[in-house]
């Protein structure tokens, strides 16, 4: 079950930047505009986040493994759209649907693995899945390279799509097979968590979130956004206020909502939920700077600027299976650990493009400074997932779960666009190397702001506080 839980999910999180440097390839395939080429990446960001939570809620009262099943086969019919498109919009229909399909399979492979681990057992299971994340983020641009390298430039962002077929097929031969179906297997069935009373999906609550995450990414995902766009910003932060109020009327009235706001009392999630969010507001935008120094900057192929993160991805799955094996033993300190070792990989990467710009370094010591983030990557991921959810009941496995990604997403969104705007505004007036450098710089801000909360948990958790 891990195996296929592990295997589907680092497909579905490939798919976020294998397309990154296959747009010019779609390019001149399709005859996309910039705002077409932009809405590849987008849609499949905005739909993604949309119903994480939703999704998780729905897997905690019907049952996880069909829903799994369900958003896995979605995915892959999508990817089978998406890679015949003829045209930019149909290819744009199709990856928004491979997005619902993934943020319908993603909350369900993190509530299987609180369900059915305990433990030790539970925190490796969480190693496996970091190492799947982790390598996901460095890797997706390599597999692309390769591919678009294989199959030629005009038709090789097709298989960037068609990849996905045999592995979605395989996986949901294998969930069958492996993974229990609460709906057909009654006395498995995950819902048996949940009293009676708290099987209530809340679809109010649901939609009310959904449209928050849509109005708060919109302008975030959208890279040429004008200000009209910028205004859905206020109004998804008045929506989300709208939420909360209803989440707290709902439970009042004895009902049960989509999430108890209850579980962010619980230190241990909220802190860990925060934590993960800003890390991900700051280390996913290293691989989008990397790319954009080693192709736009240095002129190097898309395949050159991929192996560059390949030492990254390999450290990043050790690190990953070591977290898990030891998050048990040593708690907070090893996600602590895991960011000084980012910004010791950020600091070093800042002294190589420096030193390369003097001419006194090659840029391939970029292979060494960034495997330190590789480490990060498997020490921070998995073992802040497993010290997050431990204390969360089981009935929210889910929605918890769902709690998390959302904010991995937003983290994504916020601080690509943030930190990539930074980095195009100081090209203007300068050159590459100092715009990777400024952008790197503003990474390790954010990355010491996850520290410190990371350094706040600790002290809870050493007075007790859960």
């Amino acid at each position: 079950m891990l195996a296929v839980l592990v295997v589907v999910l680092f497909m579905s999180l490939v798919s976020v930047s294998i397309v990154n440097v296959a747009l010019p390839s779609i390019q001149a395939s399709l005859g996309a505009t910039s705002s077409e080429l932009q809405w590849v990446l987008s849609g499949y960001a905005l739909t993604f986040g949309v119903g994480l939570v939703s999704a998780g809620r729905a897997g905690d009262i019907f049952g996880r493994g069909p829903l799994f099943i369900a958003g896995v086969a979605l995915f892959t019919v999508s990817s089978i759209v998406a890679g015949f498109s003829p045209d930019p919009l149909s290819l744009n229909i199709a990856r928004a649907f491979q997005g619902i399909g993934s943020g319908l399979l993603s909350p369900q492979a993190v509530g299987m693995i609180q369900h059915y681990f305990r433990g030790a057992e539970r925190a490796r299971a969480f190693g496996f899945f970091g190492a799947a994340v982790g390598v996901s983020v460095a890797v997706g641009p390599l597999i692309g390279g390769l591919l678009i390298q294989a199959a030629g430039a005009e038709q090789g962002w097709r298989w960037t799509f068609f990849v996905n077929v045999p592995v979605g097929i395989i996986g949901i031969i294998l969930a069958f097979l492996w993974i229990p179906k609460p709906l057909v297997n009654r006395h498995r069935d995950d819902a048996e968590f949940l009293p009676a009373a708290s099987r209530d999906l809340d679809p109010i609550g649901a939609v009310l979130l959904g449209l928050a995450v849509l109005a708060v990414l919109l302008p975030f995902v959208e890279a040429e956004s004008h200000g009209l766009v910028w205004i859905s910003l206020p109004v998804g932060v008045g929506i989300l206020l709208t939420w909360l109020w209803w989440e707290r009327r709902y439970k009042r009235l004895g009902r049960s909502p989509m999430v108890d706001l209850a579980i962010f009392r619980t230190r241990s999630f909220a802190n860990g939920s925060l934590l993960i969010t800003l890390y991900f507001m700051g280390v996913t935008s290293v691989w989008v700077l990397v790319a954009l120094y080693m192709q736009d900057g240095l002129g190097h192929s898309a395949l050159e600027s991929g192996l560059v993160g390949l030492p990254s991805s390999v450290l990043s799955i050790f690190a990953a299976l070591w977290g898990g094996r030891n998050v048990v033993r040593y708690g907070r300190k090893v996600v602590i650990g895991g960011m000084y070792s980012a910004i010791l990989g950020l600091v070093l990467s800042i002294g190589v493009v420096w030193l390369h710009s003097a001419g006194l370094a090659s840029e391939w010591w970029l292979l060494l400074s960034l495997s330190f983030v590789g480490i990060a990557q498997g020490s921070v991921i998995s073992p802040n997932q497993a010290l997050t959810l431990a204390e969360v009941p089981l009935q929210y496995a889910g929605s918890s779960g769902g709690i998390m990604q959302t904010g991995q997403r937003i983290g994504t969104s916020v601080g690509i666009a943030v930190i990539t705007a930074l980095a195009f505004g100081v090209l203007g007036a300068s050159n590459w190397s100092v715009a990777f450098n400024v952008g790197f710089v503003a990474i390790i801000v954010i990355v010491t702001l996850a520290l410190a909360v990371a350094y706040a948990d600790l002290r809870n958790r050493a007075k007790g506080v859960r």
